[in-house]
């Protein structure tokens, strides 16, 4: 059976879910906006090399958890050579 790629994030971002049988693809808003709340740089990092822009752009438009400041942040964060230069 092959392994599915999937980002190397925390599990405990995503708690109640069974993560063997999560899809990362199908379920990204999720684990989007988990990282933009809860996650560290590293997981900013994973999210941003896994995830389109597009996705992540379109899940901080999407989401009623963060805070207006918060998707704001990201979206200026996004788009500022930080993960240019790793």
């Amino acid at each position: 059976m092959e392994t599915m790629k999937k980002p190397n994030i925390p599990a405990f971002l995503l708690w109640e879910y069974d993560l063997n049988t999560f899809n990362y693809d199908k379920s990204y808003k999720i684990v989007i906006e988990r990282v933009l709340e809860r996650g560290t740089m590293e997981d900013w990092k994973e999210i941003v090399h896994y995830y389109p822009h597009e996705k992540i752009i379109e899940t901080i438009e999407w989401s009623a958890q963060l805070q207006n400041r918060d998707k704001e942040f990201s979206k200026l964060f996004l788009k500022s050579d930080y993960f240019d230069v790793l």
